[in-house]
């Protein structure tokens, strides 16, 4: 807890499954409630539904399986999140697409995808370069890697972004372009 008490504003250990020791906090004051808890499956349902009971602004729990979510979803969690499976999904698409920084899947198929800049669009603008028309994808922002010495001189490159994409934005050699669009147009204008 020590080592967290300079980011956040309170930190407090306690079972979380005890509805009366949770009762006396202040989640009135609360805005958002995360139950994190992993493997422990009858833990995460129980604290989820103290927290639920006591009414908290917005409730936020982790699901470990189908039926656990089913589970949370009968209780009434306003989000379920599947941290595992996010980080697996992001992890297939950089190992399976060359070129990829990093990705976030969009429910119905679509994705916002940081990818460096293509050879064939190195030294046009986005304009020229017609993903747009060519593959309905939106280039949101480019990043370019600005080389920095930090304190002690060590040189290191940081991610500056460039503001937001125009058709006059410039695609130069070792940017990457953040990308929003259906997955299949990505993988098509990638392989093209």
């Amino acid at each position: 807890m020590d080592a967290n008490k300079e980011k956040i504003s309170h930190t407090i250990c306690i079972d979380a499954t005890d509805a009366f020791t949770m009762s006396g906090l202040p989640f009135k004051d609360t805005d958002v409630v995360i139950v994190a808890i992993g493997e422990n499956q009858g833990a995460n349902i129980m604290a989820t539904a103290v927290l639920k009971n006591l009414k908290v602004k917005r409730l936020i729990s982790r699901a470990i399986t189908p039926l656990h979510e089913s589970v949370l979803q009968a209780i009434g969690v306003d989000e379920i999140v599947h941290p595992e499976e996010e980080t697996a999904e992001r992890w297939a698409t950089k190992l399976s697409l060359n070129g990829i920084v990093d990705s976030f899947s969009i429910c119905d198929g679509y994705e916002i995808l940081e990818v460096e800049v293509p050879r064939k669009y190195v030294g046009l603008t986005l304009e020229e370069s017609k993903i747009r028309q060519d593959f309905n994808i939106n280039v949101l922002t480019t990043i370019k890697k600005v080389e920095r010495r930090n304190i002690l001189g060590v040189k290191r490159n940081i991610p500056q972004v460039k503001g937001v994409a125009t058709p006059q934005t410039l695609l130069e050699d070792g940017d990457i372009m953040v990308l929003y669009g259906e997955k299949r147009a990505i993988r098509t204008m990638l392989h093209d």
